[in-house]
Order: C-alpha cells, then sequence, then structure tokens
C-alpha cells in the first residue's frame, strides 16, 4: 500500500487522549491512517518534512458569519477611524469612488462608538456627505446599522403610519427627530432593499473568506444564519455554498445553521414531529446533519436578544450608565416557546443567540422543556454567546447538557466596554472561561467574525490570559485558561459542540486529515498570539502555504 501523503514535524500534537503525540502521520484519501510504528515501511506518493514546526488539528470555528464578512471586504472599513471626522473623510473618499456609479450603495464596516469618544455619526452631517446615494454602515456589533436619510426614506421610515418592527428600532433623540441608526430587526427594513443577493456575489464572498480563514488555520466552520430573518443573504443561500464547493472556492468545510425565519410550517402524518404532524422545517424533511463533509447543515439559529454593545441584550439588572434600561428580548416568550418547539419537535436541534442573563434565562428554559418531552436530535443543542451569564446558569446549563459558544477573541479589543457596561459586580460574569469548565460544560470556541476577528492563535491567547486592551484581566484570573485548555476549544471542544467528532477536532486514525502547521507549539509559548500559521490543510491537500514552509520532497 502507498499513502498519499507522509508528514513529518517535530511534535504533531493530536489532541486525542490515547495517543497525545507523534512525529510522523500518513494519509490517504482525505483521512489519517496513522502514526509512526503504525505506519513505518510505507512509502508515499508525497512526504513532507516541516521540521522543527509543531502540527495540530485543523482550528474549527463554531459560529461565524462568513458570507457576511466576505461581502463586507469590498466595503469601507470603519474599524481604523478615530474620532467622526477622520470616519465622515473616509466616506467623502468613498462617495469620490462611487460619482461615476450613480444608484450604487455606499457600504461600510466595523463602525464601533468606542472609537468616537462614544458618539455615533450626525445625521446632518451624513445627508451632506451622501446626499440622495443610500448608505449602509455596520456597527461592529452586527446588531445595529447607521443610514442616512435618502435610505430611511426608502425604507419607508417617514411615511405617518411607520411603526417599528416588533424586536427592533429607527431611533429617535429627545426630540423625536431619527438619528439615522437602527436596531435590531429593524436592520431588516435596509436590508430588504438590497437583497437578496445574488448566487455569484455569495459565491464570490464564500471565496474571499474562507482563503483568509485558512490563513488562520481553519479548516471547519459553523455559518451561525441563512436564508432568513436579518442575517440571511438569499432565500437560496445554501447553493451558494454548494456552487463555491463545485468551483473549488470553498477553502474550509462548513456547518450551516439555518435561520428559524428561514423555516415553514409543514403538515405531515400525524405520527411525524412526535405525534403531532405539525412542525417547522425546511422543504422535503431536510434535518440538520444532511450533506455531507464539505457542507452540512447544522441546528436552527435563533436571535433571543440583542448585543452587549449596544446595550440591547436582554439583562435583570440595568446597563451601568442606562438608567432603567435592561435590553429586550426580539420577540416575546411565548412565541420563542411556540416557534422554537415546533422547529425541535420537527427534527431539529436548535442556537440559540443569547448574550444576557434574562434572555439566558428564557434559553435554559426553553431548551431544558424540549429535551426533556423530545429527547435530543441529531446535534447538541447551544446557547450562543451566553455573554453575561450568573453563576446559577452556569451550572444549569452544565446540568442540562448544553453547549455553550462564548468568544475568548472578543476579550482584547471589547472588553473594556463590556466591563463599564455591566459595573463590578457583574463583570465576573462575562463571556467566562474556567467557570464553565470546572463546572462541566461543553465550551465550543468561536469568533462571531466579523464582530472579532478570527484569528484563532490570538483567541486561544485571550482565552489564557483574559487581557483587554487597557490591560484588565477581564473576570479576574480564576477565568483564565491552561494553554491546553485553550486549545481544546477550538479542536475538540469546537467538533463536540458542532456535533462532528467523530470526523474531526483532534488527529486520529480514520479520521479527516484537517491540520495546521505552526511555527511553535501553542502549549510552551511564551506568547500564543505571535505564533505563525505555516500551512493549513484540509483532506491532506493544501488550503493554505506560507513561503517558508517546505517544498514536497
Amino acid at each position: 500500500m502507498m499513502l498519499d501523503l507522509l508528514v513529518r514535524a517535530k511534535t504533531i500534537l493530536t489532541m486525542d487522549e490515547d495517543r497525545p503525540t507523534a512525529q510522523c502521520m500518513g494519509i490517504f484519501a482525505g483521512r489519517i491512517l496513522g502514526f509512526d510504528e503504525q505506519i513505518q515501511g510505507l512509502s508515499a506518493t508525497q512526504t513532507i518534512d516541516f521540521g522543527s514546526a509543531v502540527i495540530t488539528p485543523g482550528f474549527i470555528d463554531a459560529h461565524c458569519h462568513t458570507a457576511w464578512w466576505g461581502l463586507g471586504l469590498s466595503a469601507v472599513d470603519l474599524s481604523g477611524a478615530r474620532g467622526l471626522e477622520e470616519l465622515y473623510a473616509l466616506l467623502e473618499a468613498q462617495m469620490h469612488e462611487l460619482k461615476d456609479q450613480p444608484g450604487v450603495w455606499l457600504n461600510g464596516t466595523g463602525f464601533n462608538q468606542k472609537d468616537h469618544d462614544g458618539q455615533f455619526p450626525d445625521l446632518r452631517r451624513l445627508d451632506e456627505i451622501t446626499g440622495d446615494r443610500p448608505m449602509y454602515l455596520r456597527h461592529v456589533s452586527g446588531h445595529a446599522s447607521i443610514t442616512n436619510s435618502a435610505t430611511l426614506k426608502l425604507a419607508g421610515a417617514f411615511e405617518s403610519d411607520f411603526q417599528n418592527p416588533i424586536g427592533g428600532a429607527i431611533v429617535r433623540d429627545a426630540s423625536g427627530q431619527f438619528t439615522g441608526v437602527v436596531e435590531e430587526s429593524a436592520q431588516s427594513l435596509v436590508q430588504r432593499l438590497v437583497l437578496p443577493y445574488s448566487i455569484e456575489q455569495l459565491t464570490a464572498a464564500i471565496d474571499e473568506a474562507t482563503s483568509r480563514y485558512a490563513a488562520c488555520g481553519i479548516t471547519s466552520f459553523t455559518e451561525a444564519g441563512v436564508g432568513g430573518g436579518w442575517i440571511g443573504h438569499s432565500p437560496i443561500e445554501v447553493t451558494a455554498y454548494q456552487q463555491a464547493l463545485a468551483e473549488k472556492r470553498l477553502h474550509a468545510r462548513a456547518q450551516l445553521m439555518p435561520a428559524l425565519d428561514a423555516l415553514r410550517e409543514q403538515d405531515s402524518h400525524v405520527s411525524d414531529a412526535h405525534g403531532t404532524g405539525r412542525g417547522r422545517g425546511l422543504d422535503l424533511g431536510v434535518l440538520a446533519g444532511f450533506g455531507n463533509e464539505f457542507v452540512s447543515f447544522g441546528p436552527v439559529k435563533v436571535f433571543m436578544d440583542g448585543s452587549l454593545l449596544g446595550a440591547t441584550a436582554a439583562v435583570t439588572e440595568d446597563y451601568c450608565g442606562h438608567s432603567h434600561n435592561t435590553g429586550y428580548l426580539l420577540n416575546t416568550p411565548e412565541e420563542y416557546r411556540e416557534s422554537v418547539s415546533a422547529a425541535y419537535r420537527a427534527g431539529w436541534p436548535v442556537a440559540l443567540h443569547a448574550i444576557g442573563d434574562a434572555a439566558i434565562d428564557l434559553g435554559i428554559e426553553i431548551i431544558a422543556e424540549l429535551q426533556e418531552r423530545y429527547g435530543l436530535n441529531a446535534l447538541p443543542n447551544r446557547i450562543e454567546h451566553f455573554g453575561i451569564a450568573r453563576p446559577d446558569q452556569v451550572s444549569a446549563v452544565a446540568s442540562h447538557g448544553i453547549v455553550v459558544t462564548p468568544q475568548a477573541s472578543f476579550i482584547g479589543p471589547l472588553g473594556d466596554q463590556f466591563a463599564a457596561l455591566v459595573g463590578p459586580d457583574r463583570e465576573n460574569w462575562l463571556y467566562r472561561g474556567q467557570s464553565l469548565l470546572d463546572a462541566g460544560v461543553l465550551v465550543a470556541g468561536s469568533s462571531d467574525l466579523p464582530v472579532a476577528d478570527n484569528n484563532v492563535l490570538r483567541a486561544i491567547d485571550s482565552a489564557v490570559t483574559r487581557r483587554t486592551d487597557k490591560g484588565r484581566v477581564l473576570g479576574g484570573s480564576d477565568e483564565c485558561l491552561s494553554p491546553l485548555e485553550a486549545l481544546r476549544l477550538y479542536t475538540v471542544n469546537a467538533a463536540k459542540g458542532t456535533g462532528q467528532f467523530e470526523d474531526r477536532g483532534s488527529l486520529s486514525r480514520g479520521k479527516l486529515a484537517d491540520f495546521v502547521v505552526l511555527s511553535e507549539s501553542p502549549l510552551e509559548a511564551d506568547e500564543i498570539a505571535a505564533i505563525e500559521v505555516l500551512g493549513t490543510y484540509v483532506g491532506g491537500r493544501s488550503s493554505f502555504t506560507k513561503s517558508e514552509i517546505p517544498a514536497h520532497v
């Protein structure tokens, strides 16, 4: 027998407890055939010796927004502006670029009020810059955006009978005038003016995004919401992933969460859907897990509350500096119980976006009741973000076996904002680390890209140090993870949390040959964030190679 590929390295960190390390790994037909003595004597079509480099399982991002980020790569990047005058200058420059393109929108991404002394752009100034050209600037959280009067007019905001949708608002100031800020579900009023994106646009965005994933060592990801709601880009969005795969423009394995809004009411045989014959699902009865090792369906994504940065996440105590503001749920508890139950009894596991502790309360209640009544579905049930979690909620998710996906990547760039919003009494509830592991909770690593970047090594470093940009150790040192625990978040845990550990998450015989080549071991490096990704391999095939990596020998 001849191997397709034989790789050698100083250390292969397998993340497999039965065989933690190796130095040689044999690959055949995209999967791992064995290590060291198991493949001794076998020749290979190709051999690569990575010398002093270290190999780990490919990184898994359990919650990100790939199409959204990919589409935004062609928009104006607002993240580098410091002060509103710099932001206005960026917009003026883009208007000059668009002067010969009538009707083309001015799009921007990455706005965060922290970069502008807590201020949002002035609508009058925006109108002076843009005139009658539509504009859509995305807040870094994704839960708000900024528009001009031309866009608000197109959205119908100036009509005499206009009303904000449930779970969102076009914000007004104290005098009742629009500010240009659009919160939560009200963003759909703007998005419907540009949706749906074409399959070719989405395929190109997926190509651009996942090629950058590969450069970060990411081999698998979960797209947190497709096909509906304000997070979706087309009712046939899955087609773009299939097309990207067929055209070799998908550079990492994709698990897709359908948005709850993309599911339809279904009537089937009375014995189906746990004896009700009624549920919510995708046409033809497609369920989570359907697909192949490159593109498959994950759980249903459900937005329950807003964002911490926008002080719209539903909490039980006021935000600091925001009197009488506890955020809000994006729908009524009764509606969530009914709609989530309809999806669950039809066979769909669920991933509930719940950042504030009030939303987490409802999320735990719903999942616990569904699991008790109907049992488990094909994949684990999850609470996304789990951002402001009380101690009793940590115990509750552990006892019910609910997976949580907090974002260690938030800690550096956003942690100081978070701490200021919740105050010292609640700071240790923020995006927990060690307390979750100590309680026995399965924590899956994720970025929530583009809310934070998807540099996994920086995220691992953040999980270990929990240091914010201003030097605060968010939540205290008791929440810091060891390097091994942090690496597990983005390998073993993310695979288990997405229900895919049988195939990925560790380097083991029979599993997919998805691995990343690093300049140093994350278990030994003085600064994990400084480690370089030298190469990324999906199924034993290179998806990214840095120039320093050795050639095939």
